[in-house]
C-alpha cells in the first residue's frame, strides 16, 4: 500500500488576489495530500504577495521565525474613501469626495507629508480588520453595522516612498517597509487625511515577510505542475533554513540521542540565558529547537525527532 510522501518545511506562496489565506491552506492540502498545514501571517483576499506556508514538522516551528519585518507595494487612489479602506468596500460619499490635482502637484504634497509616518507612529486597527475585541474580529462586527472605539497600537515604519505613479487616474504607487502588524489600508487614509485628500488602497502586495522575497516565491499553479511531475520539494524552504537566522550547533550521536529523550546538552559557543538555538545533526537537517538554560547549557525546547 503507497503512502503520500511526508513534507516538513516551509512554502514561499505567491498569494493570487481574490482569495483568502485559509483558501491558500486548502488547495495546499489538496497538492500535498497533508492536514498539517499553517500559515505564519494572513493577507487580505483582494491583496497579494508573499504567504509563508508552514508544512508537516515546521508547523511548531511559528514562534521561532523571523516574521517581524514586511515589504509591500501599495497602489493608492485618491479622490475618496471606501468603507473598507480598500477596493473591496463600497465607496463613501459626501465629505470624503475630493477633487484630486494634478500628478505632479499630488506627487509634491504626498511626499511632504510621508517623513511625518516614518519611525514609529500609532495605529487605530480599522473596524474591517481580524483584531479580536472581546473574543470578537472586528470585522464580524461592522458587517452588523456596529462601530465600537479601537484603542491605538504602535507599529514602525521603516521605508516609506512613492515608487510610481499612473498619470491617468489620480493613484500613486507607494512601497513600504514596516513591522508586523502595521494596517497598510489605515497608513494610506491617514495620509490622505494629512494631504487633505481622501484616499483607499486599490492594489496591495506584500513583496517581503521577514527574510522571504517574493523572488523565492512560487504560485500555486506552479506547485500544482510541480506535484504532477513528483518534484515539488525542489520549492521547500527546509526547516533549518527556515530558521536560519537562529545560531546553530551540530550535535554529534550521543547527543543527538539526548535530544531526542528531551534532555539537555552542553553547548559549544557561548550565548545569552533564553537566545533559541538549532540543534542539527551532521547531514545539516533540524532535529529540534533549543533554550539556553541558566546553567549554560541547551534544553531542547522543540524536538523534531523521535527518542
Amino acid at each position: 500500500m503507497s503512502t503520500s510522501p511526508e513534507f516538513n518545511g516551509a512554502l514561499i506562496i505567491d498569494k493570487p488576489a481574490g482569495i483568502t489565506s485559509h483558501d491558500v491552506v486548502y488547495r495546499l492540502r489538496k497538492i500535498l495530500k497533508t492536514k498539517k498545514i499553517g500559515h505564519t501571517g494572513t493577507l487580505d483576499p483582494f491583496a497579494t504577495g508573499v504567504l509563508v506556508m508552514l508544512v508537516g514538522k515546521a508547523t511548531r516551528l511559528a514562534r521561532f521565525i523571523n516574521k517581524d519585518r514586511k515589504s509591500y507595494e501599495a497602489l493608492v487612489q485618491f479622490g475618496f474613501e471606501t468603507d473598507t479602506g480598500d477596493r473591496e468596500g463600497g465607496r463613501k460619499t459626501g465629505k470624503t469626495e475630493s477633487g484630486v490635482p494634478p500628478t505632479k502637484e499630488l506627487i509634491e504634497t504626498v511626499r511632504a507629508v510621508l517623513p511625518d509616518f516614518s519611525g514609529e507612529i500609532e495605529q487605530v486597527p480599522p473596524m474591517y480588520s481580524a483584531k479580536k475585541v472581546e473574543g470578537k474580529k472586528l470585522y464580524e462586527l461592522a458587517r452588523e453595522g456596529v462601530e465600537i472605539e479601537r484603542k491605538p497600537i504602535s507599529v514602525s515604519i521603516y521605508e516609506l516612498g512613492i515608487s510610481g505613479e499612473r498619470v491617468e487616474d489620480g493613484q500613486l504607487r507607494l512601497h513600504v517597509s514596516c513591522s508586523a502588524g502595521t494596517y497598510i489600508r489605515t497608513l494610506a487614509e491617514d495620509i490622505g487625511k494629512a494631504v487633505g485628500i481622501p484616499c483607499h488602497l486599490s492594489e496591495l502586495r506584500r513583496t517581503r515577510s521577514g527574510v522571504f522575497d517574493i523572488s523565492a516565491s512560487v504560485t500555486i499553479e506552479e506547485l500544482e505542475q510541480l506535484a504532477v511531475r513528483g518534484s515539488v520539494k525542489l520549492s521547500f524552504v527546509s526547516m533549518s533554513d527556515l530558521l536560519g537566522h537562529l545560531p546553530l550547533q551540530e550535535t554529534d550521536d550521543e547527543d543527538e540521542n539526548r535530544v531526542a529523550h528531551g534532555m539537555m546538552i552542553d553547548t559549544a559557543i557561548e550565548l545569552k540565558t533564553g537566545q533559541a538555538i538549532r540543534l542539527i545533526n551532521k547531514d545539516g537537517e533540524l532535529l529540534a529547537v533549543g533554550k539556553i538554560d541558566p546553567s549554560g547549557m541547551i534544553q531542547p525546547k522543540v524536538v523534531l525527532i523521535s527518542g
